[in-house]
């Protein structure tokens, strides 16, 4: 018998034995079951919320920030969701009272008989303004030069961006890029360099160097913008390969020998298969020659036709339908 002194009482050793053996195995069966256990799944489950890109939650989130380029369904319902909780209502389009509502034509005459609110005079005038701008382009002016709204270079930009699946990397070529309507999203989004432009008119060029690019912030991002004509990519070197080469409403203003001449130029310039032509409107300067001998003619270029695709506006009642075509051999 072994006595334990601990409060008078007794346990004999086979007891105790068999206490601490009896512990140890169901510990043995404890650790053996955890050990075996499968790993915690990482894996997308039924449970998992789902958003209108496809993904989860967390997804979403790495998309919105990162790849995706469009507005979403869940973009639209947010802002919707701001306007009703304001209590916002279209009102009749008129001057608002404001501190000195104008037209652009108004603020054009301000500009030019009073220079601003605050202004320099006499030498000092020179001597503060590192990139003087014309008034003309200050009130925007140019913004009304298009056949729709300015806003419809956004809904170009995200058509085409997706339709070739760019990435920061990619590089573009815009042919007559005009005062960057859609050119400023693609240089945006692109790394710097990557976006080029061949546009023949000096007053659009203007406005793009002189207002569009210092204004929205975007002069780091060095965009080759060359101002030419007869489709020359001289300037633009041999180097580039595009990912994305287009003409926006810009076709069917040139004579079709010289659009084939440009087409010519242009098709060792996009990369081989990945690489995406698009052009606006219609494609008369290949209809006219009709269907065979434009698949010819194509063809002879190491190009081919992909197909038609119309893309809605965002913000007004339009549509525009864009040609797609492609490099298919080196």
């Amino acid at each position: 018998m072994a006595l334990l002194p601990s409060k008078g009482v007794v346990i004999s050793m086979p007891a105790l034995v068999l206490s601490v053996a009896g512990a140890a195995i169901f510990l043995f069966f404890l650790l053996s079951s955890l050990s075996s256990s499968p790993p915690t799944c990482t894996c997308p489950t039924t449970a998992s919320s789902t958003t209108s890109t496809g993904g989860s939650a967390a997804d979403s989130n790495n998309v919105r920030f990162g790849d995706r380029i469009s507005t979403s369904a869940e973009d639209i319902e947010w802002v919707k969701s701001q306007i009703e909780a304001n209590g916002l209502h279209m009102q009749q389009n008129v001057l608002r009272k404001g501190i000195n509502p104008r037209t652009r034509q108004q603020q054009l005459q301000d500009l030019l008989q009073f220079k601003g609110i605050s202004h320099y005079e006499g030498e000092e005038a020179n001597n503060h303004t590192a990139l003087p701008c014309p008034g003309e382009l200050l009130v925007e002016e140019h913004h009304s030069n298009y056949g729709e709204p300015w806003a419809g270079g956004r809904d170009v930009f995200e058509f085409l961006a997706e339709s070739a699946h760019l990435t920061p990397n990619s590089k573009v070529l815009e042919i007559g890029c005009g005062t960057l309507r859609v050119g400023l999203h693609f240089i945006r989004y692109l790394n710097p360099d990557h976006f080029h432009c061949l546009e023949r008119d000096e007053l659009s060029l203007m406005a793009a160097l002189r207002y569009e690019l210092p204004s929205q912030g975007l002069l780091y991002k060095r965009p080759l913008i060359v101002k030419g004509e007869d489709m020359n990519f001289s300037k633009f070197g041999d180097g580039p390969m595009y990912s994305l080469i287009y003409a926006s409403a810009v076709f069917l203003h040139m004579p079709d020998k010289l659009v084939w001449i440009g087409l010519e130029k242009l098709a060792s310039r996009l990369k081989p298969l990945e690489g995406r032509i698009f052009v606006s409107h219609n494609i008369k300067f290949c209809s006219r020659l009709g269907g065979e001998e434009c698949t010819k003619r194509l063809n002879h270029l190491g190009l081919e036709y992909l197909g038609k695709h119309t893309h809605d506006s965002l913000l007004f009642n339009h549509y525009e339908i864009w040609f797609e075509f492609r490099r298919f051999k080196a």
